[in-house]
């Protein structure tokens, strides 16, 4: 049953973020700094799905490593629930993890190649102590099930599988700890244009028979139309325009959302 949002306090806000890199290049007293993220603001409430879209080096994956903890900022505040979560201590970022997971691009790398795929799905809920042997055994048969597959995987290796299979597996696991929310990075693009349509369809269901939401990132900004309530389109570290996909795909205003527009042709239906 779809879990009750009696709250609607953003799962994650972020506030005027920025994040800084320092380069190679430049003098050892005077680094060049590179602005991976200047000045981003969004709030990800329940139930929502938040389309991130641009082309590589827009700064959409730093903003998303920053959602879930991997990524630390140069300024600006980070909340979680309501709290500030800026400069997170381990309590706070091991109870991050347990309601926000994170699906990555390529399932083969995500996925420890020696593991069994029982105890890829078990691990997370090892590692949080949720229940008996048996329990996270049953907990992940069920997952298993939700996202199609069936039981006579459990014993094989990932590399035994193929690459939609694994993202399957990738979705299950991030499924375990009954998450409020996934960021998914490129979940799609390391697969094949059937298996990809697949793997959307099944991230869409997932949304609506959970109330999950979501952060889909993509450089496809008709994948991004496809699964999302809200499209944000970032260019060279900031956000040049936001809005819902009906206003972003009927009346672009930023230029260069016009230029991800007419760069990809849909392979979707064009009714979605």
């Amino acid at each position: 049953m779809p879990k009750a949002k009696t709250t609607q306090t953003p799962i994650i806000e972020l506030d005027n973020i920025k994040v800084d890199f320092k380069t190679r290049t430049g003098s050892l007293l005077h680094p060049n700094i590179v602005h991976a993220v200047d000045g981003v603001s969004l709030k990800l409430m329940p139930g929502q799905t938040i389309g991130l879209v641009g082309e590589s080096g827009c700064g959409k994956s730093t903003t998303a490593n920053v959602m879930c903890g991997l990524q630390s900022v140069t300024s600006g505040h980070v909340y979680f629930k309501g709290q500030d979560v800026t400069k997170r201590t381990a309590k706070e970022r091991k109870e991050i993890g347990r309601v926000v997971s994170v699906v990555f691009q390529d399932p083969s790398t995500a996925l420890n190649s020696r593991m069994t795929i029982l105890d890829q799905l078990c691990d997370p809920m090892m590692v949080h102590k949720l229940g008996t042997k048996q329990e996270m055994e049953d907990r992940a048969y069920k997952l298993l099930e939700t996202v199609g597959l069936p039981k006579s995987v459990m014993p094989a290796l990932p590399g035994q599988l193929s690459g939609g299979q694994r993202q399957r597996v990738a979705i299950a696991r991030s499924l375990a700890l009954d998450p409020d929310a996934i960021i998914a990075d490129e979940p799609t693009s390391a697969l094949d244009v059937s298996v990809r349509a697949q793997i959307l369809n099944l991230l869409t269901d997932l949304k609506a028979e959970l109330n999950l939401s979501m952060i889909f990132i993509s450089h496809d900004i008709q994948t991004v139309r496809y699964v999302s309530d809200e499209i944000i389109v970032m260019n060279g570290g900031k956000i040049v325009e936001q809005g819902t996909k009906e206003q972003i795909f009927k009346s672009p205003k930023d230029a260069y959302t016009k230029k991800l527009l007419g760069a990809a042709p849909s392979l979707l239906h064009p009714d979605l």
